[in-house]
């Protein structure tokens, strides 16, 4: 979208106020550049600026995130987000949707296609602007606020998960981390004390949690997530190898690395069968 379409001109502006106007523009641009960059840094608890602020591509800073974004879009812009960063991280100021496309694994139409959601369109013959797409991409997930998150098991999952530093410059807190076993109660994991688990509703309400961890073996996971959903947490990430039932209202993503491992399995196996083939029929071939 042309700033044109969006911005007076300068013939349409009263003599006297054409230079404040311009000066005002460049300061939001340099605003909005600050507020990306902060949220990179994990310094942004929740987007702040002035209605109607506009970004290089004549879209509204501030316009909420528009609604009735596809799903597979959504489990997309997570892997937008990680390679922006890695940009970012290498000073690279704009790039190009094929380049942003090449480096997330998708191919670049589908890319323009779920920023288009966003209000983001780039500059032709210019491409994205890294700092500004971080602040839109952060925006659209929930990252320009501080999501408080409960880890529920200390074992060496939970503790892996705690220690994982990479949780604050994303936008999460681990509010706390709790576990059933005496022996680990107390002990200091990351920036939090184990708790213990009969803590937990009071840790939810007190902590405003709004995301559950469940790390717990496979025979405690269903309790500890009906304990969970009834102290109000609607958000779980289950790493415990079983299916958990939930009501209507409640999101479950469930990582199994026992199930991403038998998928690679599958796919070393093909690769193999196909090279051994190849040798097979070159060998005939020769004969």
């Amino acid at each position: 979208m042309s700033n044109a379409a969006e911005l007076p001109s300068r013939h349409d502006v009263p003599r006297g106020r054409a230079r404040h106007d311009v000066a005002d523009e460049a300061s939001r641009a340099r605003d909005v550049a600050a507020g990306a960059r902060m949220i990179r840094a994990g310094a942004v608890r929740r987007a702040a600026g002035r209605p109607g602020d506009e970004d290089p591509a004549g879209q509204s800073a501030e316009r909420p995130c528009p609604a009735g974004i596809p799903e597979a879009t959504v489990a997309r812009l997570p892997v937008y987000l990680r390679a922006l960063y890695t940009l970012a991280d290498r000073g690279v100021g704009t790039v190009a949707s094929e380049e942003l496309a090449a480096a997330a694994g998708v191919n670049s139409a589908k890319l323009r296609k779920d920023l288009s959601y966003l209000g983001s369109y780039g500059i032709r013959g210019v491409g994205y602007d890294v700092d500004y797409l971080v602040y839109q991409v952060s925006r659209a997930l929930g990252l320009t606020q501080n999501w408080p998150v409960v880890i529920v098991g200390a074992g060496n999952l939970g503790r892996a998960l705690a220690n994982y530093g990479g949780f604050v410059t994303r936008g999460f807190r681990i509010a706390a981390v709790l576990d059933s076993d005496q022996a680990m109660v107390g002990r200091e994991l990351g920036l939090v004390v184990v708790g213990h688990v009969g803590e937990l509703e009071a840790v939810v309400a007190s902590g405003g949690v709004a995301i559950g961890v469940i790390a717990t073996p496979a025979g405690a996971a269903q309790a500890v997530c009906d304990r969970l959903v009834s102290a109000g947490v609607t958000s779980i990430l289950n790493f415990a190898p079983v299916v958990l039932n939930v009501p209507e209202g409640v999101d479950v993503r469930k990582v199994d690395l026992s199930i991403e491992l038998q998928i690679l399995a599958f796919h070393a196996q093909r690769r193999s069968a196909e090279r051994f083939g190849q040798v097979a029929s070159q060998a005939a071939t020769e004969a």
